[in-house]
């Protein structure tokens, strides 16, 4: 991260911003509501093109709903529009609450991750597996959708309304497998299903009743909930299906034994307490932990199985930009991007319903859009508002924090260079720098890159990649410096290495 960059995160901190798109001042540079007319756009045109009747799209920043933008109606009857009020069900989004709702069971003592499932639901012990080697399925697995299920969105997203008893029935059957356990991931409703029985046999209560106890009341999301039958019909979003050129209703499906993947219904203005929340586990710092779940547990749903694939983001022509790595973690796709650096996404597909969400850790930030659609998850304007909001500097990368001990070396870097000699380091450095390089050779190689680069400014500010490292870009004559300092894990700290590349101008 360059220093410009830096700067641009600090004051994108720093500034106030509104709880609505609308507002009556000129918007600052840096927030969101400056861009009203493009973002529009974006939402206008992809919910024509792809026949949505309502939609919400929320941005979540310092701990707030720093932009929403509601659009088209929540019912075709009424036509009520859509506010941030409005509620949708979320779909597999609800999945992300489930895997959180097992690692506080975790935190708790009252499960592990590698148990095998069966010692909390006892109908899976009589199951057959593919081969007399496969493992039994643990609850990682099914975190993780490597127990070897088939992929079940069209049959997984009807059994909602299924009762408990049936669930049951279904379980003691027996299931068939599409390949043995932890071979690779397939992304399976029915596994986070489970975890929902797994969270009631522990807790002794229904599933629904941990997850709106022990983190929708917590976080104040006093809206939400999974008996959507319940909530206010004046604030629910009616789900439509497309077909034969017009919309037609989606029955509203109940409570049911498969809510754990895919029952919750939130307004925008409570999911962006669940976002705040799940952002500001970053980065790792001191100070009280006062979430619903500790700040290092919600790190660790970034942690998944070793089963990336290759990964074209979600946005308008993302095949024709850089491609990243996807994995699935605990509720989350995890994603490296080469521009926002880890990503947490996932979407929601039901019917009457579609949803995405996007949470950039390294820029604190999130954004997640809700529609009344079936299966229309509108991923590509989320990517797409994300992407322009990163041009036009709103949102930025946060530096990581320059140590006192990365500082001190750095400066002796400086020392180096000016003087031509490592002298400075005496007694600074770890056994393997000598060894690696004399300091004699070290004299000639620091004259050698001084002559090809010609006069240096030294006076850039060192972008540290972490407490023990970091990398600096000197502006010279004929070209630049692209410099490393690596400290090494030692008490006292000393220095492993440092590098003086020169790079010619083109």
């Amino acid at each position: 991260m360059r220093f410009k960059d830096i700067l641009l995160a600090i004051m994108a901190s720093a500034m106030p911003v509104p709880l609505l798109a609308q507002t009556a001042e000129p918007a600052a540079a840096n927030d969101p509501a400056a861009f009203d007319t493009e973002i529009n756009a974006i939402l206008t045109k992809w919910m024509a093109e792809n026949h949505i009747p309502g939609m919400v799209f929320g941005m979540v920043r310092d701990g707030r709903l720093a932009y929403v933008k509601g659009e088209g109606v929540q019912d075709n009857t009424a036509k009520r529009p859509v506010t941030p009020d409005t509620l949708f069900r979320i779909a597999s989004m609800t999945k992300a609450f489930t895997a959180m709702s097992i690692l506080k069971l975790r935190d708790e003592g009252r499960l592990a991750l590698d148990d095998p499932a069966d010692r909390y639901v006892p109908e899976l012990r009589g199951w057959t597996y593919p081969t007399s080697d496969s493992p039994r399925i643990t609850i990682r697995d099914l975190l993780t959708h490597s127990a070897g299920f088939v992929t079940d969105d069209p049959w997984g997203d009807r059994q909602q309304v299924l009762s408990q008893t049936a669930f049951t029935a279904i379980l003691k059957a027996g299931v068939t497998f599409t390949r043995a356990p932890e071979m690779r991931h397939e992304y399976a409703n029915l596994g986070y299903a489970i975890l929902g029985r797994v969270i009631a046999n522990i807790t002794k209560a229904p599933y629904r009743s941990f997850v709106e106890q022990r983190l929708l009341t917590p976080l104040g999301m006093t809206a939400s909930g999974f008996d959507v039958l319940a909530h206010p019909k004046d604030k629910r979003a009616v789900g439509y299906r497309w077909e034969n050129e017009a919309w037609a209703e989606e029955p509203t499906m109940k409570d049911g034994a498969f809510n754990a993947m895919g029952g919750l219904e939130v307004s925008a203005t409570d999911y962006a307490k669940w976002l705040a929340f799940i952002v500001s586990a970053w980065p790792p710092r001191d100070g009280a932990d006062t979430g619903p779940a500790k700040r290092a547990t919600v790190r660790q749903i970034i942690r998944g199985v070793n089963n990336a694939a290759v990964f074209h983001r979600y946005a308008t022509d993302g095949d024709k930009q850089c491609p990243g790595t996807v994995s699935y973690g605990m509720g989350w796709r995890i994603i490296g991007d080469c521009d926002y650096g880890t990503v947490l996404a996932h979407g929601g597909g039901y019917p009457g319903y579609g949803s995405h969400v996007m949470v950039l850790p390294e820029y604190g930030v999130a954004f997640f859009a809700l529609t009344n659609r079936t299966y229309s998850g509108p991923s590509q304007p989320v990517w797409d508002i994300a992407a322009l909001l990163r041009t036009k500097g709103v949102i930025a990368r946060r530096g990581e924090p320059v140590s006192e001990d990365l500082a001190s070396f750095y400066t002796a870097a400086q020392t180096v260079w000016s003087a031509g000699t490592v002298d400075a380091l005496q007694g600074r450095v770890a056994m393997n720098f000598p060894m690696d390089r004399t300091s004699a050779n070290w004299a000639k190689v620091l004259a050698e890159t001084k002559a090809k680069s010609g006069a240096c400014e030294t006076t850039a500010a060192i972008t540290a990649e972490g407490a023990m490292s970091g990398t600096f870009t000197w502006k010279c004559e004929k070209g630049s410096i692209e410099g490393t300092v690596l400290l090494a894990p030692t008490k006292p700290i000393t220095l492993q290495a440092l590098g003086f590349a020169f790079e010619g101008k083109d």
